[in-house]
């Protein structure tokens, strides 16, 4: 199995170190080039939305990375993935977001929490964090709630999270995600 990690800017690496952790191939996505090689998954990382969404445009990533997720490719994203992810931008999950929803570095905080499907006391590591608004179908679950507010959800293939999963040494989520990914693959 070998998961493409996006690598415009961002929290990518501690992506890639997880994954190695749990003995899975990764490779960086760093230009259109990097996007032909073979992948069963990909990660969109945290970092700034903005920032990432420009240059997938700027490279022309944009329109290839949408119709593969839109195909079935397995997706986590995570803090700005989950943006990248929501209606106003690639628009594969059906979600609407809100953008440094926990307000500057200073709102940054950490939690465990329950989460449907993936496990009970999940640390939580929420950065300059969004949240969802709103799941605009019922194609897209909710999986995990912090303060009323909407912090994972699934849609299909597609997995994510508003906090980083990958800053804590606890490897439940990116289990889940490569589940999903081994299930695709056989299908």
């Amino acid at each position: 199995m070998t998961i493409a990690i996006l690598a415009l800017q961002g929290a990518f690496a501690e992506h890639a170190q997880m994954l190695h952790r749990l003995g899975v191939e990764t490779f960086e996505v760093r230009q259109a080039a990097d996007w032909q090689r073979p992948k069963d998954g990909l990660i969109i990382p945290g970092g700034e939305s903005t920032t990432q969404m420009k240059l997938l445009r700027e490279l022309s990533l944009e329109g290839p990375v949408r119709e593969a997720i839109r195909k079935g490719l397995p997706v986590f994203g995570t803090c700005a993935g989950l943006i990248l992810l929501s209606e106003s931008h690639l628009a594969t999950m059906q979600m609407s977001v809100r953008r440094n929803a926990y307000g500057r570095q200073l709102g940054s905080f950490y939690t465990e929490q329950d989460v449907a499907e993936v496990g009970e006391h999940i640390p939580m590591t929420f950065i300059r964090a969004p949240y969802i608004n709103k799941v605009l179908s019922p194609d897209c679950r909710v999986l995990a709630e912090v303060g009323g507010h909407i912090v994972a959800a699934r849609q299909g293939n597609q997995l994510a999270t508003a906090f980083h999963p990958e800053l804590n040494d606890d490897t439940r989520f990116h289990e889940y995600f490569l589940s999903i990914v081994r299930k695709w693959r056989h299908t």
